[in-house]
């Protein structure tokens, strides 16, 4: 169980400091939308969990443990650093206009993942249930690694997945009303904790 919360807190992080931003920038996120972002956020995970737990049968030895390390391992660093990645795209994509959307818009979504903001594309002031999707793709890039790097060693996928779906609608919505109470608008960049959520659980599996 305490696997399971720190993979989900690990994941839920971004959805909630993205929801701060958002409230702070008086942009509403529906119940609906939050649903979604939280939907999508948990279908990928599982996705990930179940594929990851299906490979693992077929390697031998040690070397799910080895992979599942590494892997987390290295996405925990990346994690850490993940604030000067996010300021290089932002650099190079400072115009701002409205976006048109396609299905495998890489460069949108990258904008999204700099800037997550920009997910509301029409300037509403209100995140549709379209633009919620977007956001969602950008906030789980990393829940494919992580999700398959956990699932190597570990089970409890359905509680995983479950629990994810839960609190990502609870981080969304408590997010959003948290940034509203903010005067200001805050830069918070909490991706390191994430890192280290991440490096956490690595360490954890090889006990």
């Amino acid at each position: 169980m305490i696997q399971s919360l720190l993979l989900v807190s690990s994941v839920c992080i971004d959805a909630f400091v993205a929801s701060i931003a958002y409230g702070t920038n008086r942009i509403k996120i529906p119940v609906l939308s939050a649903i979604i972002i939280s939907f999508v956020g948990s279908l990928i995970l599982g996705i990930s969990l179940f594929f990851g737990g299906f490979i693992k049968d077929f390697l031998p030895g040690n070397l799910p443990i080895i992979l599942s390390f590494s892997i987390l391992m290295l996405l925990g660093i990346y994690r850490l650093f993940e604030g000067l990645f996010k300021n290089y795209i932002q650099k190079k994509h400072k115009i701002d206009k409205p976006l048109t959307f396609k299905l495998f818009d890489i460069q949108f979504v990258l904008q999204v993942y700099a800037d997550e903001t920009k997910a509301d594309f029409d300037k509403s002031k209100t995140l549709t249930s379209k633009e919620s999707f977007y956001l969602a793709s950008a906030l789980s890039f990393d829940s494919l690694a992580v999700g398959f790097g956990s699932s190597l060693v570990g089970g409890g996928y359905i509680q995983t997945v479950f629990l994810c779906l839960i609190l990502g609608i609870i981080a969304v919505l408590v997010g959003v009303f948290i940034g509203k109470k903010l005067v200001a608008k805050t830069n918070i960049n909490l991706s390191w904790l994430s890192g280290v959520i991440l490096m956490i659980l690595a360490l954890n599996k090889l006990l």
